[in-house]
């Protein structure tokens, strides 16, 4: 099974597809979001068209008539590829291929797709792989029966091909398990470096948010790091962490994480769990969501209901609404999420009351307590600064006493210091 690609400049047209049950707004929003998804994949939209059905079609997902008319469409404008906002089953892709005349891809492989343009690491690129073949598994049955049919055979006759499709999932199967393995290994190294995060207590905050909602800009700005940022849908494929530094908290780090989107691939959630793992270890999410997008209800709807999926709702959320220098004045009033505060990652508009924000929930997280160092340790403050707001110091006969804030973690390191 080889994995269809969107190439370059591929001329594409796009299909949306809905049941009648479904709001027709929400249909044409998918649909305009799979062209954004095939310009980000970096292939051409030249024609959409859309189908509301009854019930799917199990033999091509959509009506014959439709099918006739795209054939029309791809002979028309010689488009290399078709694109449909649904999850097609082996055999459906097969049969649109032969009637339409062009390759056929469905959303999860569009996404799959892009994901696989912008894998750059180790880590990143097993993923991906990962996804790839768990996506195709379920696939191949349908892609193999043709061949079968073919093959001919009486009763009760195993065709080669039957063995020829055994032998594709055995493989698929175990590369699949090794895979497995191998990011097994990635997520453990990561899971030492967080303690060691933890062991030091340096407070983390985690970026979760749309797609394409200014994430990686943020960072940018919040941290002074040069991340790539570009205003397309799933720049951002491998987690990202920096210091950040607020004036009123200790420091902290930021980790930007991969985007959400509608009708995400399941198998993209299982592929991408150690990369979210970074984000369900953060001690703060902050949502970052696209202000001037039109879609935003939706969008905050969809990260919603994956933050449920993940079971991160007990976590505490600061919503960030990015783009306020594009977007309308009265969208802020339709706003009823808390606590918020409204930015542009562009201008540096907000970013100061961000900032507060964030060290307010830190500092939420701390308690005043006093310490005592004597001479001898005195040296040891320089350290404490480093890892606590020290409020005030006073100096005693044989040493000085220290008032600072400090998380529960923090109070277990200097126990030995602390006055009961």
């Amino acid at each position: 099974m080889n994995q269809v690609r969107i190439n370059e400049k591929d001329k594409v047209i796009v299909v949306g597809v809905g049941l009648k049950t479904e709001p027709i707004t929400e249909i044409k929003e998918n649909l305009i979001e799979l062209e954004e998804l095939v310009t980000a994949a970096g292939g051409e939209v030249i024609g959409s068209t859309v189908q509301v059905l009854p019930q799917w079609n199990p033999s091509t997902l959509i009506g014959t008539g439709k099918v006739q008319e795209i054939k029309e469409m791809v002979q028309e404008s010689q488009a290399q590829l078709v694109i449909l906002d649904h999850q097609l089953s082996g055999i459906q892709s097969r049969n649109l291929q032969e009637q339409i005349g062009c390759k056929i891809l469905d959303r999860s492989q569009l996404i799959l797709d892009i994901f696989a343009q912008r894998a750059r690491t180790y880590e990143g690129k097993l993923q991906v792989e990962l996804a790839q073949l768990l996506d195709q598994m379920p696939r191949m049955v349908g892609a193999w029966n043709e061949s079968l049919s073919r093959l001919g055979g009486g009763i009760g006759t195993r065709g080669p091909g039957e063995s020829a499709l055994e032998n594709d999932r055995r493989r698929a199967k175990e590369k699949i398990s090794m895979i497995k393995k191998k990011l097994e290994e990635v997520s453990q190294h990561r899971a030492q470096h967080r303690q060691s995060r933890r062991r030091n207590e340096i407070p983390s905050f985690a970026l979760i948010g749309y797609t394409n909602s200014g994430k990686s800009s943020l960072l940018n700005r919040l941290t002074g790091s040069q991340v790539l940022a570009k205003n397309m849908v799933f720049a951002t494929l491998d987690p990202t962490t920096r210091k950040v530094f607020l004036d009123e908290g200790p420091p902290a780090v930021v980790t930007d994480t991969v985007g959400f989107i509608r009708k995400l691939p399941p198998q993209l959630i299982e592929a991408f769990k150690a990369t979210l793992e970074e984000s369900a270890e953060a001690d703060i999410l902050l949502h970052v969501v696209d202000l001037s997008s039109v879609n935003m209800e939706r969008q905050i709807e969809v990260v919603e209901g994956l933050i449920k999926e993940f079971k991160w709702e007990d976590k505490k959320i600061i919503h960030i609404f990015n783009k306020v220098d594009v977007a309308p004045v009265e969208r802020q009033f339709r706003v009823k999420h808390f606590p918020r505060v409204f930015v542009s990652a562009l201008t540096g508009q907000g970013f100061d009351q961000l900032k507060k924000l964030m060290a307010d929930s830190i500092n939420e997280m701390q308690t005043e307590v006093e310490l005592y160092f004597d001479r001898t340790n005195e040296f040891k403050l320089y350290d404490l600064g480093r890892e606590a707001k020290i409020i005030r110091k006073e100096a005693a006969t044989e040493g000085t006493i220290c008032v600072a804030m400090m998380t529960p973690t923090l109070m277990n390191k200097w126990k030995e210091f602390l006055v009961k």
